[in-house]
């Protein structure tokens, strides 16, 4: 049976002095560390997948997530995936946190072999509340990188993933997230008719 969460309504305007202590009590060094192995790995829209990483912890503190389990991993989130003969004991053993870091890392990692399809498909369906939010804010980070991507056939079948995939994701865990992800693939959209690209392509196909 599927999982039913309590969707996250509201969004916080800035840091208050609770959750700050909050913050400043949760150790982020030893993942940090870790996620640093992604220096060299490029990214298609240009910087490294390092970056990613911590941008997409800081869509995570943005949307008010201050748990220790949930910003360590999106620190390290793609380790597994991007960095060939990864040691997985690296996270397991980071710090106390580290064997539910590694078990939510590893809910947001696509199997070497699988079609990203179903990958998603398994978040959808079997994912835990935090793998669901954490990939939010990774396609949130990954949505707003589209903006420095000159490949049209790229930015439209990463739409047609999110509207297909992540939306459904968001829709049950952040409807704030939800609001932004809809927002960002109107605009690429907007960008691709603009751009003359749907006229182009149905031209092709005639």
């Amino acid at each position: 049976m599927k999982r039913k969460y309590e969707m996250a309504v509201e969004k916080p305007q800035q840091m208050d002095n609770e959750h700050m202590l909050q913050l400043k009590n949760i150790y982020l060094a030893p993942y940090m560390q870790i996620a640093t192995a992604l220096i060299g790995k490029a990214r298609f829209a240009g910087g490294n997948m390092f970056r990613h990483q911590l941008d997409t912890m800081s869509i995570l503190i943005d949307y008010g997530y201050i748990d220790n389990i949930l910003l360590k991993a999106s620190c390290v989130h793609d380790t597994i995936e991007d960095i060939p003969g990864f040691d997985e004991n690296l996270i397991r053993n980071a710090d106390s946190d580290g064997p539910e870091v590694l078990e939510l890392v590893k809910e947001v990692t696509k199997r070497p072999g699988q079609l990203k399809s179903e990958y998603l498909k398994s978040i959808i369906d079997n994912g835990s509340q935090r793998a669901k939010i954490l990939k939010c804010a990774d396609r949130i980070s990954n949505m707003i990188s589209l903006g420095f991507v000159t490949s049209n056939e790229f930015i439209e079948r990463y739409c047609d993933e999110t509207e297909y995939f992540i939306l459904p994701i968001a829709v049950e865990v952040d409807f704030n997230m939800y609001q932004e992800l809809i927002s960002l693939v109107v605009s690429r959209r907007e960008h691709l008719e603009k751009s003359g690209y749907f006229d182009r392509k149905e031209e092709r196909d005639e």
